[in-house]
C-alpha cells in the first residue's frame, strides 16, 4: 500500500496522522524509504519504513460507509468479552493493535458496558480513553465533521442502546 504526502492515514493504537514527508535513509549498503507521519492527537512524529507498512498496520482512513457500520454497531451491536479482566485486557489490546475501527468500537462499547456496572481498572480506563479518542478522530476525518460533531454522532448512536458518551479524561 502506498501513500502520498498530505494524505491522512491511521497508525494502529495511536490514531490518525498525516503523511508529512517521504524520505530515504542509508543503512550501510542498504537504502530504505520511510513515511514520516505526524499523529494528530499528540503531534508526535513517526517514521515508518516502506517495508514495514503492512507489519505495523498503517492504513487509509476508514470510508464513510464503514463509519456508518461502526455507528450502527455502537447503536445495536452486542460485544462479547472475557469475564476475567486479564484475559479481557489481552483481547482488547489485540483488537486495538489490529487497527480496524470496528474492533476499536467493540473495545469501546464493551468497556463502556463494564464501566456502567463496576469501576474499570486503571489500564482499562486508559484503553477506554484511547479507544474514545481514536473513534472520535477517525469519525471526524472520514465524515468531514468537527470533533464535536463526531462526538455528537457517536453519542447519538450510543444513546440508542442506553449508553452515554464518556467525557475525556
Amino acid at each position: 500500500m502506498t501513500f502520498q504526502v498530505g494524505e491522512k492515514v491511521v497508525y494502529p493504537n495511536h490514531g490518525v496522522g498525516t503523511i508529512e514527508n517521504i524520505s530515504s535513509r542509508s543503512f550501510g549498503t542498504q537504502q530504505e524509504r520511510f513515511y514520516l507521519l505526524r499523529l494528530a492527537p499528540t503531534s508526535m512524529t513517526v517514521m515508518v519504513p516502506f517495508s514495514h507498512v503492512g507489519d505495523v498496520g498503517l492504513r487509509k482512513v476508514t470510508k464513510c460507509s464503514e463509519i456508518n457500520r461502526v455507528l450502527t454497531y455502537l447503536a445495536a451491536g452486542r460485544p462479547c468479552c472475557a469475564a476475567d479482566w486479564k484475559d479481557r485486557f489481552k483481547e482488547n489490546s489485540d483488537k486495538m493493535k489490529g487497527g480496524s475501527l470496528l474492533e476499536i468500537a467493540e473495545v469501546f462499547k464493551a468497556l463502556l458496558i463494564i464501566q456502567s456496572a463496576k469501576p474499570l481498572s486503571f489500564r482499562e480506563k486508559k484503553m477506554l480513553e484511547r479507544a474514545r479518542s481514536m473513534l472520535i478522530l477517525e469519525t471526524s476525518v472520514a465524515k468531514a465533521v468537527t470533533e464535536p460533531g463526531a462526538i455528537a454522532l457517536i453519542g447519538k448512536a450510543l444513546a440508542k442502546c442506553g449508553l452515554s458518551m464518556p467525557a475525556a479524561l
